[in-house]
């Protein structure tokens, strides 16, 4: 009997160590690439050394199917997220994400209050603390594209003029907006346009137009690669991916900023996380002004006016904040309202 109690006293101790590894362990998932590794250099390295909390941290290709699968099978294996605000309305209308409050948020460096000092749109969803602001450009390789350079949206569907392969994520967003700003539909009409059936088929025709022309890829990691080895002479972009590649290793990329769609992330913790307190600790600590400011190593905008002191000036005109007028917000309200039903409709043009 006392081995006996031996052993499962040391059992005991052995799962509560266990538990204790738990809670004090986070899995956090972003995009990878060079806004991962900014990532990690600016908020998830500091928070471990912190804390002392170990963080797996993982990439995924973004979209909601993943949280909903881990949400719907109670089998949760991520806790913090960087999702989207165009897949935010609808992952939390849905119910795949905790609610995070307000309250705790730090103020900023500067002692600005938190809800002073984040731009509007980093918390106008309950479920997500802005990260950046950042775009979806298209680009260009100087050396393949031949002396004609495109400089508008309408360049892109022109392949008289610019012959060869577009790169394009396969998904809806992005892709049916900028079909329309291509055929001509204002800027301030595109989602009024697009929430037809007449204007969904508008959009579906025109990218008819380059439909053979498209090179399909799912991951933001794909686009300067297909850039880069001649698999397309124009790619839609995040454009920090793209400022990666002609910053850190000197590729003779340029970048469009007509009709690009601009956007925020945010950090979300998926429904049910067991460690939801822990993810909320990491997401306090991450949208502070500083570790924000750290973003613009990748060209996204900060979401808290205080970190604009701890960003250098000469990244400024890469920012996609310096560009909002040639550009238009992506509508997070529209894509939740139609995401689902566009994206059948868009698998099924995609088999036609």
């Amino acid at each position: 009997m006392k081995k006996l109690s031996t052993a499962l006293t040391g059992a005991a101790l052995g799962l509560a160590l266990m538990g204790a590894a738990h809670a004090n362990s986070l899995t956090v998932v972003s995009f990878g690439g060079a806004y991962g590794a900014a990532q990690e250099r600016h908020m998830i390295a500091p928070f471990v050394q912190s804390t002392g909390t170990q963080v797996l941290f993982e990439d995924y290709s973004g979209g909601i199917a993943e949280i909903k699968a881990q949400v719907e099978s109670g089998n949760i294996l991520w806790d913090a997220v960087d999702i989207e605000v165009i897949d935010l309305e609808r992952a939390c209308a849905e119910g795949l994400l905790e609610v995070i409050p307000r309250d705790n948020l730090p103020p900023g460096a500067d002692g600005t209050p938190a809800l002073k000092d984040f731009i509007p749109a980093a918390l106008e969803n309950e479920c997500g603390v802005g990260v950046i602001v950042w775009t979806i450009i298209y680009a260009y390789n100087n050396d393949t594209i031949g002396a004609n350079k495109p400089q508008t949206i309408a360049d892109l569907f022109d392949t008289k003029t610019f012959p060869g392969k577009r790169a394009f994520r396969k998904r809806p967003q992005v892709n049916m907006e900028w079909a329309l700003l291509a055929d001509g539909v204002e800027p301030s009409k595109v989602y009024e346009v697009l929430a037809t059936d007449e204007g969904q088929r508008r959009a579906f025709a025109k990218l008819d137009t380059i439909k053979n022309d498209i090179v399909w890829f799912d991951s933001w990691s794909q686009a300067p690669q297909l850039l880069n080895d001649g698999g397309a002479v124009m790619v839609q972009s995040a454009n920090g991916r793209i400022f990666a590649a002609i910053d850190e290793d000197k590729r003779p990329f340029s970048m469009v900023w007509d009709s690009h769609v601009y956007d925020l992330d945010v950090w979300a913790i998926v429904k049910g996380s067991p460690n939801k307190e822990l993810a909320l600790e990491f997401i306090n600590f991450a949208t502070q002004s500083e570790p924000l400011a750290g973003m613009a190593d990748v060209a996204y905008g900060p979401t808290r006016l205080s970190s604009n002191a701890f960003v250098d000036q000469s990244v400024v005109p890469n920012l996609p904040t310096s560009h909002i007028e040639k550009g238009i917000k992506a509508d997070g309200i529209f894509w939740a309202d139609f995401g689902e039903s566009l994206g059948e409709k868009f698998n099924e043009w995609l088999l036609r």
